[in-house]
């Protein structure tokens, strides 16, 4: 790791639990710019351990941009600053000696804060299971190779299943949407022909269970698409709503 430390004032969230109120706590730190935002509050943590002061609960696992549940709002931003970075995978480089943060768990209704920096985001996991499978049986991967599928579509779904389903796009959102990201899970199934038989039903399931979960509506602001470490296009939204709506012609329901 460098020798060059930065010394960074960072205003952290604490809240002990979900009915508690919170606040920011102030930390004179100095850090190495070779650290990641969760490798600084690993040292952190350390520190206040050392002290027999409670560490800063926060969440991760791969902590290589996969998994998604390292996600906090950094100066407002979802994931910080750095466009189509993980917060994991965000370095102090990225500040300059000086600087101030301001770190706190995402925000939303459907997000409860459980602890400091840690939300339930349960909420996405019962969106998932409403509607993210297939019964298509695929068998090994010789077979599933077998369907013919031209590279656009392909690549389009592809795009789709990069969601790492952090839940940056309903932090961003101001009326705290998950579109973005039903729109890509239905998305990555209905582009492909393996996607078929639960089409309809699967972006009906999942949208009843988002409006079940207080999930707010879209109204197109891209907010999610800017803030997402992935990337995820707003299109996944469009073609959503166009499946919801064919779904409700079929089916003859209006909701």
């Amino acid at each position: 790791m460098s020798d060059n430390y930065i010394n960074l004032t960072l205003n952290i969230w604490r809240q002990e639990s979900p009915s508690s109120k919170g606040n920011f706590q102030v930390f004179n730190e100095k850090v190495s710019p070779d650290a990641s935002i969760l490798e600084m509050l690993d040292e952190l943590n350390n520190k206040l351990e050392s002290e027999g002061k409670e560490p800063i609960a926060f969440e991760s696992d791969c902590r290589e941009g996969i998994c998604g549940t390292c996600g906090l709002v950094i100066n407002g931003h979802p994931h910080g600053p750095q466009a189509k970075t993980a917060t994991c995978q965000l370095h102090m480089r990225n500040f300059k000696n000086g600087d101030t943060l301001y770190i706190e768990p995402f925000r939303a209704t459907a997000f409860k804060v459980l602890k400091d920096l840690i939300v339930d985001r349960s909420g996405f996991d019962k969106i998932q299971v409403a509607g993210g499978f297939t019964s298509f049986n695929t068998g090994s991967a010789p077979d599933g190779n077998a369907i013919l599928i031209s590279k656009e579509v392909a690549d389009m779904a592809l795009d789709a299943a990069e969601c790492i389903g952090c839940g940056a796009c309903v932090a961003a959102c101001k009326n705290s949407s998950a579109m973005l990201f039903v729109g890509a899970k239905v998305s990555q199934f209905a582009l492909l022909p393996q996607g078929q038989p639960e089409r309809y039903k699967r972006v009906q399931a999942m949208v009843k269970v988002m409006d079940e979960n207080l999930f707010g509506s879209c109204t197109n602001t891209y907010a999610c698409e800017a803030e997402c470490p992935k990337g995820i296009s707003v299109l996944n939204i469009a073609r959503m709503n166009r499946d919801y709506f064919m779904a409700n012609l079929k089916t003859g329901t209006d909701e």
